[in-house]
């Protein structure tokens, strides 16, 4: 289980002094939001390839960091943030911002712990199902209380901060396409995005970073509300959702469509560099897709399926953790063992075209190509 294994920091620690490494990188795993870790690196005089303590912190409980970017003047989806956690109190306030409202948990992620309340007579039972839901999986009921966007997209910025107080946005990525919260596919840029939008939603991104004097690869994450579709992108408005202190794990569309790699550069600013590049110098080329392989039994509600990988066969055609047109970064092989300890997702398909349609010509060739049992 994770917690036998890679969440067990300490042996990390040991590892990086027994081999003599300055620096751990933490990867994209909860180890990499994990302050406490990044804290004991710290003490033990090695780098933590990522922002401070402070700023994992800050960003890492919602009530909280929704607070600091209302501070920031980055825009925020109507909510209740605050420390009272009454059950009778939050219901107020529920009523208050008028239904549909979402429930999350404060301390949460990766699609657990939310609910979406219809009505007011539903909320309670919503409540407590969500609080149990929250302790188990993050040790806190804590919760906050938002409206519900209608119509959602789920649009991030990537953002880079350096030690010299310099920060980037490297444009967006439009994670929309989620299956119970969990993001399937990953594209940029966005599609139906303006100019003006774009830069808007970047300096907010910039601005979160900024408030927390953050350092590395960060990711601003918003809830767009679009409710005139793609043929009015005029009416697209934004809200702040959360900050996930971290790469991501669907960064590599963002290499394709910048041309750069953006491990190298945390790299570069962990080793006390200025950022590479400055806001004017990056540029958008074309079109990325990524698409999640997991391993997931569709007979069953997608739930995880578990056992022996007989056949993986990949596109003839690709490179592996470097940016091409056809790309897979994976961490399993044929004849190896799906694990029920660890996340469904296996591998990750990359595809880069001119275009978004060319883009999605490569995706659908190079899904054909993927073969498992």
């Amino acid at each position: 289980a994770p917690k036998d294994s890679y969440l067990r920091w300490e042996k990390i620690l040991e590892a990086a002094k027994a081999t003599g490494a300055e620096a751990v990188h933490p990867g994209y795993g909860f180890l990499s939001e994990n302050e406490a870790f990044a804290q004991a690196c710290a003490d033990a005089g090695i780098v933590f390839i990522g922002p401070s303590p402070s700023a994992i912190l800050a960003m890492g409980l919602k009530a909280e960091s929704k607070r600091l970017m209302e501070k920031a003047g980055v825009p925020l989806v109507p909510g209740y943030h605050g420390a009272e956690q009454e059950p009778a109190l939050l219901q107020r306030e529920a009523d208050r911002i008028g239904y549909p409202v979402l429930i999350k948990a404060s301390a949460g992620g990766g699609g657990k712990g939310m609910r979406i309340v219809e009505k007011s007579e539903d909320f309670a039972a919503a409540l407590a199902s969500c609080q149990r839901e929250a302790i188990n999986s993050f040790g806190s009921d804590a919760v906050l209380i938002e409206k519900y966007v209608q119509r959602p997209r789920h649009i991030e910025i990537q953002v880079f901060g350096d030690t010299q107080g310099n920060y980037v946005y490297l444009f967006e990525r439009d994670c929309s396409v989620q299956r119970r919260h969990q993001k399937v596919l990953e594209e940029a840029p966005a599609p139906g995005m303006t100019e003006a939008m774009r830069q808007q939603m970047g300096e907010a991104a910039v601005n979160a970073a900024r408030a927390v004097n953050y350092v590395g690869a960060g990711t601003v994450e918003f809830i767009v509300e679009q409710t005139g579709g793609y043929d009015a992108p005029e009416a697209m408005k934004f809200y702040f959702m959360e900050m996930n202190t971290r790469l991501q794990v669907e960064h590599p569309v963002t290499e394709a469509i910048t041309g750069l790699d953006l491990v190298e550069w945390q790299l570069r600013v962990a080793c006390g560099e200025p950022l590479p590049l400055k806001q004017d110098q990056l540029q958008i080329h074309g079109h990325a897709i990524e698409a999640r392989i997991c391993a997931e039994n569709p007979d069953n509600n997608f739930l995880p399926a578990t056992g022996t990988l007989h056949v993986y066969r990949k596109p003839a055609v690709h490179t592996a953790f470097q940016r091409s047109r056809v790309r897979i970064d994976d961490g399993v092989r044929e004849g190896g063992e799906i694990s029920p300890f660890y996340d469904s997702m296996i591998a990750k398909l990359i595809v880069h075209g001119a275009t978004r349609a060319e883009a999605l010509a490569r995706l659908d060739a190079a899904l054909a190509d993927v073969h498992i049992v």
